[in-house]
């Protein structure tokens, strides 16, 4: 069995306002009451599991600092991951790195050019890194019509020792489709057959046996608890809701019945069996 992962979107305030974003620049935050039933919840989840918390951007959410990440370090036994453009202070992150020491998993970074320069990005992911001692990784959208400029981050953040990780953009249910020029420069970045640990490629994986639902699920702002991504987008897979009763886990996989896993977490924490 895979080890247990929960994607939360803690909020989806957002202080970026990318061109590509697929989440169409939600909005709002949990009430304190609504944290604390967030708590609550997560104590009581049996056994250890890793917690990605994103957004939204998690760290424009007051409370993200303040507590949620002391609440899970004092009350879980969970791993703490999170995915971030980590556009917060540096000081703020170091906090984080210093809070979550020995629980944290994995830091998603993400990078977009629209907002901040590959430079400055990469000074701070390299000290978060340094100071971490855990996974990092620089996420980035494969944004049509700018990958040079994507081309030219790469070799940044790869000159400083980090790991690259790049994503087709999303639209819709689907992935965006490239012209010709950009899928040429795409198989440069990515090569030709790339696995889900080295590029989000949007793959299906239809009719395998996945641990989505019964080792995996995603939880909204809201409180709404699905079986993955795909399934919240078809309103289907759903399991509960934390903050108005009772969230009820599978008992184990089950056949995936989708042509596209928007999101490589799942298969690369062992969810979708070979």
């Amino acid at each position: 069995m895979p080890t247990p992962t929960c994607e939360w979107q803690v909020c989806g305030t957002c202080n970026y306002r990318c061109s590509y974003c697929i989440q169409k620049h939600k909005v709002g935050q949990p009430s304190e009451q609504d944290v604390t039933r967030f708590m609550d919840f997560f104590e009581t989840l049996p056994g250890s599991w890793e917690v990605k918390m994103s957004g939204g951007e998690p760290f424009a959410f007051r409370a993200f600092m303040e507590r949620i990440v002391p609440g899970l370090v004092r009350r879980t036994p969970h791993t703490i991951s999170v995915l971030t453009n980590l556009s917060v202070p540096l000081a703020t992150l170091l906090d984080f790195a210093d809070l979550t020491r020995g629980r944290l998993g994995i830091v998603s970074a993400s990078l977009h050019l629209e907002s901040v320069t590959a430079e400055a990005f990469v000074a701070k992911a390299a000290a978060l890194h340094e100071r971490t001692g855990a996974r990092l990784v620089v996420n980035q959208v494969l944004a049509p019509g700018r990958l040079a400029e994507v081309t030219a981050a790469r070799m940044i953040v790869e000159a400083a020792g980090l790991r690259w990780f790049p994503q087709v953009m999303k639209v819709g249910r689907g992935t965006y489709p490239y012209d010709g020029a950009d899928r040429e420069r795409i198989r440069s970045l990515v090569g030709d057959r790339p696995t889900p640990r080295e590029a989000n490629l949007a793959p299906g994986y239809r009719g395998r046996a996945c641990w989505a639902g019964a080792a995996y699920f995603v939880l909204t702002q809201q409180g709404e608890a699905w079986r993955c991504r795909t399934a919240r987008r078809h309103a289907e897979g759903y399991l509960g809701n934390v903050l108005t009763d009772q969230v009820g886990l599978w008992d184990g996989p089950a056949p995936c019945p989708y042509d596209i896993c928007p999101c490589t977490v799942p298969y690369n924490r062992g969810m979708v069996e070979a």
